[in-house]
């Protein structure tokens, strides 16, 4: 498989990471933990380093923050824990073909960092702290009422300076319930 060497990754590339270290330590990922799981890698990656982790965006949706690409390569899993790896196509011959992986190991330090603080909460606990009060999430969803927003997306320089608005409730369960698939804000 190949390997790719600098951030920032395909996010397909750091998901299937994720994927894999979670088997490695027997969590059970579905796709909308797995889109938070990335977010919060990426936001706390981006905090540290001043650079993303990932390519592409995030966009705001019904229950937080989600990476469109990573949405499409896993939403055939459903609220199911996600078995599979994303595949990517040959533009040119439309050949399936493997995604390399983060060849850096402290990517991989990185990931398992995110899966040890986040990995075993429940997905709607993983919403609820996406949704904090000032969060990026929220403060995109906020603007949006009141002036364009671009399909909701989160720009980087939103999540740098609001990411530290992540918080965890205290409580048995999240009070949102547990989300089975997400939708885009309407």
């Amino acid at each position: 498989m190949t390997k790719t060497t600098s951030p920032p990754y395909d996010p397909r590339s750091v998901a299937n990471l994720m994927l894999d270290e979670a088997d490695r330590v027997g969590i059970s990922v579905s796709h909308i933990s797995l889109q938070k799981l990335l977010y919060f890698a990426h936001g706390l990656y981006l905090n540290a380093t001043k650079a993303p982790l990932v390519s592409g965006y995030f966009e705001a949706w019904k229950y937080g923050p989600v990476h469109p690409t990573v949405f499409q390569a896993f939403k055939s899993a459903g609220a199911e824990p996600i078995s599979f790896r994303a595949k990517g196509r040959n533009a040119l011959t439309g050949q399936i073909k493997e995604i390399g992986e983060p060849g850096d190991p402290q990517i991989r330090q990185h990931i398992q960092q995110v899966l040890l603080s986040y990995g075993r909460l429940s997905s709607g606990r993983l919403v609820e702290i996406s949704h904090a009060k000032r969060s990026p999430w929220d403060f995109i969803v906020d603007k949006s009422r009141t002036s364009v927003a671009f399909g909701l997306r989160i720009p980087d320089d939103v999540i740098l300076e609001r990411f530290k608005h992540h918080k965890i409730a205290v409580g048995e369960t999240p009070s949102t319930g547990e989300p089975s698939e997400d939708t885009p804000l309407a």
